[in-house]
């Protein structure tokens, strides 16, 4: 596993990214790349811990909602003690192995995996994330990653319905298992949340497209413009496909129902994401066909990834102020007592957003904590012009849950001409679920048990967001994976995909 005595001779180093005041001036990607030898030096560092954690994808549910490790299993020690050795080739072969693409994750994943590094309980962590990315790019530069279609065909026909991260981990080993795969998708262009969901400066849309002209490539069809319960009646589908995978994600946004919520210039963060995604690809937006934070006072309703997406994107329309409210507290700088290793750590960090809003608006941070909106307030014309915000503190209710009230005497006014609501999201929506009389658990997600992913319609499989809610990129392509396992089993009788 790596240099033996790698971990106590090398720190933890990662490639810088490009300056915030610079990036934001375009919408490339802002990660900067090492060398052969620098990654070798840090793939080294991965030392022989006897029980890695950093790929078991542990569950701590008395602890936590979160898993401990790599959530689809990487082989983590292997690729990384491959890479030392100089064998990229290898280590790409394992990498494969439990994950479809990982350009995708080793750009957007949190790292779970990094968190539970067994070094990370004494020195900063292995750069898990970083090599990944390394080694799959690295396949792409040298031609090894090429399509491989199935040598033979089973004859069944599988409808898998969304091509987000669940959809094209689920179809890619469908395919792989002999099936004809036919993914239905209603935007116009391929990847679900990996296209339209995720800024292109974190995950540049040439990469996922050059998968999906490989899935293609392999006889994958791929089926645009097409939303199943509208354009086509979700029966008609599941009478004319042997099997169907329901991978629709959880795209029912959660909604701030105050005091002028009706007032223009107050949008839900996916609209605004996917608009500006969608603009940026078809025209490098000179059609305008999208919400524009150029000039005006932006606040951001909600942390997490998809409101430092906002964050950042807000800035590189060239917004004049940035602030982003949470709810929750700040986070500590390191992990509190009830957060031990191999947890996930939920510590303070300033993203790539608040980076780029602190370097132009010389903030420390332009999140405030425990601070939430009681009112927006809109001019003559029904566009928003300010909004009144409270700070908040966490009690304890009667049954013993937590929830925030706000605090006497701590209101203020604060200007604002584009609102964007980042508060999460609330479950699948749309006329499919209804049409197959799907039933759904008390979140509003289908109801289908985990490593079954089993509907209460025979042939109906569902997988990733659409089945377990909101969740992690990398959680959506294991249960691609798993679902593509059962898929095939359900087929076939018996099944050979992992």
């Amino acid at each position: 596993m790596g240099k033996p005595t790698g971990f106590m001779e090398y720190n933890r180093e990662l490639p810088d990214d490009r300056s915030p005041l610079d990036r934001i001036e375009d919408w490339d990607e802002f990660h900067l790349h090492f060398d052969e030898k620098r990654l070798q030096t840090q793939g080294s560092r991965c030392m022989d811990c006897g029980v890695p954690f950093c790929h078991t994808g542990t569950r701590l549910p008395e602890t936590t909602p979160f898993a401990s490790g790599c959530p689809i299993n990487n082989l983590i020690p292997e690729w990384n003690d491959l890479i030392y050795r100089g064998l990229w080739k290898e280590a790409l072969d394992r990498l494969h192995k439990t994950n479809n693409f990982p350009e995708f994750t080793g750009r957007v994943c949190p790292a779970p995996c990094e968190g539970a590094c067994v070094l990370g309980m004494i020195e900063p962590a292995v750069t898990i994330k970083n090599v990944e990315v390394s080694i799959a790019d690295k396949g792409w530069e040298e031609g090894w990653i090429v399509a491989s279609p199935p040598k033979r065909r089973s004859g069944k026909a599988v409808a898998v319905v969304g091509s987000g991260p669940a959809g094209l981990s689920c179809a890619a080993q469908l395919n792989k298992a002999g099936h004809l795969v036919t993914v239905y998708e209603k935007a116009d262009r391929i990847g679900g949340l990996l296209m339209y969901g995720i800024p292109n400066m974190k995950l540049d849309k040439k990469y996922v497209q050059r998968r999906v002209d490989l899935m293609e490539e392999e006889g994958v069809t791929f089926v645009t413009n097409t939303e199943i319960g509208i354009n086509i009646q979700a029966t008609e589908l599941v009478e004319s496909f042997d099997a169907v995978v329901l991978c629709g994600g959880a795209t029912k946004p959660r909604d701030l129902p105050i005091e002028g919520r009706d007032l223009n210039g107050i949008h839900f963060a996916v609209k605004f994401l996917s608009q500006n995604t969608k603009s940026l690809l078809d025209s490098k937006h000179a059609d305008g066909s999208y919400i524009s934070a150029k000039g005006k006072n932006v606040i951001v309703i909600g942390g997490g990834d998809t409101g430092t997406d906002c964050v950042g994107t807000s800035m590189r329309h060239g917004c004049k102020t940035l602030t982003q409210f949470e709810i929750v507290a700040r986070p500590p700088d390191e992990r509190a007592p009830n957060n031990p290793w191999p947890e996930f750590p939920r510590i303070y960090k300033l993203d790539y957003g608040q980076e780029e809003a602190a370097a132009k608006f010389g903030y420390a941070d332009p999140r405030e904590y425990l601070t939430s909106v009681t009112k927006f307030v809109g001019d003559e014309n029904g566009n928003i012009k300010e909004l009144h915000t409270s700070q908040y503190e966490w009690v304890a209710g009667d049954d013993g849950r937590q929830f925030p009230k706000p605090v006497e005497g701590t209101e203020i006014v604060r200007p604002a001409d584009l609102v964007l609501l980042a508060m999460g999201f609330l479950g699948p929506e749309g006329a499919m679920l209804e049409q197959l009389d799907i039933e759904r658990d008390p979140r509003s997600n289908v109801q289908a048990e985990e490593g079954k992913y089993t509907t209460n319609v025979s042939g109906v499989f569902a997988a990733g967001d659409i089945r377990r809610g909101q969740s992690l990129v990398v959680w959506a392509f294991k249960e691609g994976r798993e679902a593509a396992r059962e898929v095939d089993r359900y087929l076939m009788g018996t099944t050979d995909l992992p």
